[in-house]
């Protein structure tokens, strides 16, 4: 049985055992540390305080603390790191930009992440194709965490591609909204429940195939430098945040008297998690991901909501041109 709640002015379901559930994973994290010989969980960049702005990422500069984001918790995540987060877009003509490798860098610095302990080109070349030592390889969870990182970074340059009512090929670049288009045409939340980048939630567990492969390949130090940075505060806010916005995995921003509706990507918490591991896997990658989030039209969203986390992108599409 579901309860109903009211989070950030939305109805959601909300499974009784959500915070349970996330006390779980913090404790799953600590056990895969342990398990790997790795040191205590611990937060990363206590020492910041602040944040130096981050060229091409906009609203950052000033910034200090735990900034008035507009997300209420768990959405906002950590305090500590709320403020590296996207921003609302100011300029529609800048709509899913990337970050850029400059500003993705620095993010990085800031949520304890150090570029020169991320996997290796060859290592991540390998993890991506299934492949690894004492049989430590997946081809078909390697295929689920590639399909993730290319519906994150559906920014400008990095579209999707997928069929329409007439099966034609065609694509479509959403990231910015918290948003994207399924192989077969639907329009959904990345949080969704069946979205690869959902999905993936079974492959980044500590006992998972990320951290399987990773102490089987000369990568531990990667993911003890993962589990020591943002992410493990972070991945808490998120697993809350996704399990009482179901199924339609959408969240609303709210500043004074405007509110508005972003996918659940682009909320603090999840967006912090999702560019750690990015960054972890391919720092490259990582600068590919959205710079600002921009609010999702009213009639999509109340498409979304009516069709239960999924709608037919070919009857909302128009909205977003």
């Amino acid at each position: 049985m579901e309860h109903v709640a009211v989070t950030d002015g939305r109805r959601r379901t909300r499974r009784p055992a959500s915070v349970a559930v996330a006390i779980a994973l913090v404790g799953m994290i600590a056990v895969g540390i342990q398990s790997a010989g790795l040191p205590p969980v611990g937060a990363a960049g206590a020492g910041h305080s602040g944040h130096s702005g981050h060229s091409g990422h906009s609203d950052h500069s000033d910034h200090s603390g735990s900034p008035d984001t507009g997300f209420a918790e768990p959405f906002a995540g950590t305090p500590q790191y709320e403020h590296v987060a996207p921003t609302e877009i100011r300029d529609q003509g800048v709509i899913n930009r990337p970050l850029g490798q400059r500003a993705a860098d620095e993010i990085a610095k800031e949520i304890g992440l150090d570029k020169s302990d991320v996997l290796s080109k060859a290592q991540y070349l390998a993890f991506i194709d299934g492949k690894g030592r004492d049989g430590s390889g997946d081809i078909t969870q390697a295929k689920l965490v590639d399909q993730s990182v290319k519906i994150l970074t559906n920014t400008v340059g990095h579209p999707l591609a997928y069929k329409d009512a007439d099966g034609h090929v065609v694509t479509s670049v959403l990231a910015s909204y918290g948003l994207f288009v399924t192989t077969d045409g639907k329009l959904e939340s990345p949080a969704y429940s069946t979205a690869p980048t959902y999905l993936v939630n079974s492959v980044i567990m500590p006992t998972g195939y990320m951290g399987t492969w990773m102490r089987a390949n000369g990568a531990r130090k990667s993911l003890e430098q993962l589990y020591k940075s943002a992410y493990t505060s972070e991945v808490v806010f998120g697993n809350e945040a996704q399990q009482s916005s179901e199924p339609a995995e959408l969240v609303t921003n709210t500043k004074g008297d405007v509110s508005a509706v972003v996918g659940m990507s682009m909320g603090p918490a999840l967006w912090i998690v999702n560019f750690s591991l990015i960054y972890t896997l391919n720092p490259s990658l990582a600068a590919e991901m959205p710079a600002d989030w921009a609010p999702i039209p009213a009639p999509v969203v109340q498409a979304i909501d009516n069709g239960d986390g999924q709608v037919d992108y070919s009857t909302v599409a128009s909205y977003f041109r």
